[in-house]
């Protein structure tokens, strides 16, 4: 059976790019000219270009075009490049200091020294062990108000919490309401579930209640997922009349709100979380990585009773419980004050981190939180992020474009920077690299 004409021409534009006679970042002509240069309808053309980018080898820009990708580079321009030895990784923020290993040794020989040692080398319950509990959830009551220990639930990490949100309180097909730019960590684990993510409106990285508003109204949505306290990329923070604003319309559409709170901690004083405010509708996660290491794996969900079973049914089947070992040195760590001082650091490391990179970027438009090791770059007019990370990668410096982060069809043209783990006396020579690298591309446009 001969391939259909849309594959055909399809085949021959993937081989005229795998032998290099359409070299990376060439554009492509548009839908119509190639549809007449082919003899072929509109609708075919569109085709083409669409199985080209299924294929991974053409990317679409908003008012820009398409253009060839670079095939060295991983589909989300970044999140998924690997660690090699000798580059530079702006990708991962990866917070810890060298003196993070004599905090490991002290709460070893703390946990050594202690009695029943040999219960960690059991099977928990699901929800965690309930004095645990009670110790995280007696650390997070200052700031959100009473939190019974029967309503957090320990998992292993965050990110493990976003997965078990997705996976027990939603099904297949649901709508969840989200920024433009969001957490990628969110975004694959609403794909695990086949869940559908409704971009919403979010100037500078703080949701716009009347566009959540006018999408509940246009159709079903189950949910809204927010980052109010250190947005990720964009390192916003809401402030409490916008955060009842939404909340207002989270109320009159029923929705969950699905509250991330895993770099809130950078916030010293921050306002009212979602937990605070309608905790009968508000599911709280957060996690121990980013304010102690990233290493250990240990995170929780605070939820309204109802969700609270079906959440522990996702623990049981994917985890069974988080490992104790890892529970017992980090509530530790809660009772002695060392997670207290250990978030007192980050922030100290991130404001002089930022002032580095502010320094840096002086004449561009750098947005971030003062005290986080991250920081986006939104790119001038006509720059595209693809060359720049084409030309860093070549430099060995690793850097991730904004499509890992776009709800959106067609991701802005950024870059988001993480150099939380770059050695501060390296940090302002790395980021004179990547200032070059942006202002030489806008040079050639």
């Amino acid at each position: 059976m001969s391939k259909a004409r849309y594959t055909q021409l399809a085949d021959l534009l993937s081989k005229a790019i795998r032998e290099g006679k359409l070299a990376p970042g060439s554009r492509l002509p548009t839908h119509r000219a190639f549809a007449e240069a082919s003899g072929v309808a509109l609708a075919t053309a569109t085709r083409v270009y669409k199985e080209l980018e299924h294929r991974g080898l053409v990317t679409g820009e908003a008012g820009r075009g398409t253009f060839v990708r670079d095939s060295g580079l991983p589909m989300t321009l970044g999140v998924h490049q690997s660690a090699a030895e000798g580059v530079t990784d702006l990708v991962f923020n990866m917070p810890g200091e060298a003196a993070d290993a004599a905090m490991l040794r002290a709460g070893l020989r703390r946990l050594a020294a202690a009695g029943d040692l040999e219960a960690m080398l059991r099977y928990q319950p699901h929800g965690g062990r309930m004095h645990e509990r009670r110790i995280i959830a007696g650390h997070l009551s200052p700031l959100h108000g009473p939190i019974s220990p029967e309503q957090l639930l320990v998992t292993s990490g965050s990110q493990h919490g976003l997965a078990a949100t997705c996976l027990g309180l939603f099904n297949h097909g649901d709508a969840i309401a989200a920024d433009t730019l969001t957490y990628p960590g969110f975004k694959s684990a609403a794909a695990l579930r086949g869940l559908e993510l409704v971009p919403v409106s979010a100037p500078q990285g703080i949701m716009d209640p009347e566009d959540l508003d006018r999408q509940c109204r246009q159709r079903k949505i189950r949910a809204v997922y927010l980052m109010p306290t250190v947005h990720s990329p964009l390192g916003a923070v809401m402030d409490e009349p916008a955060r009842r604003r939404l909340l207002a319309v989270a109320e009159r559409h029923s929705l969950l709100i699905i509250e991330d709170a895993a770099s809130a901690f950078l916030e010293p004083d921050p306002p009212p979380s979602f937990l605070a405010l309608a905790p009968d509708r508000t599911v709280y996660t957060g996690g121990f990585s980013k304010n102690l290491a990233t290493g250990l794996r240990l995170g929780y969900l605070i939820a309204p009773p109802p969700q609270t079973a079906p959440l522990l049914e996702v623990i049981r089947a994917t985890t069974w419980n988080a490992p104790a070992l890892i529970s017992a040195l980090v509530t530790g760590w809660i009772e002695d004050g060392t997670l207290n001082r250990s978030e007192e650091n980050r922030r100290r490391d991130g404001a002089e981190r930022q002032a580095i990179c502010r320094s840096v970027f002086a004449d561009l438009p750098i947005i971030s939180h003062p005290n986080a090791g991250f920081a986006w770059l939104p790119l001038g007019k006509g720059v595209r992020a693809q060359p720049v990370v084409t030309r860093l990668k070549q430099q060995a410096i690793s850097v991730s474009g904004a499509e890992p982060f776009a709800t959106t069809a067609a991701a802005p043209q950024a870059l988001r920077l993480a150099f939380g783990g770059v050695p501060k006396a390296e940090l302002e020579g790395i980021l004179q690299t990547v200032r070059e690298a942006v202002l030489s591309q806008g040079r050639s446009v």
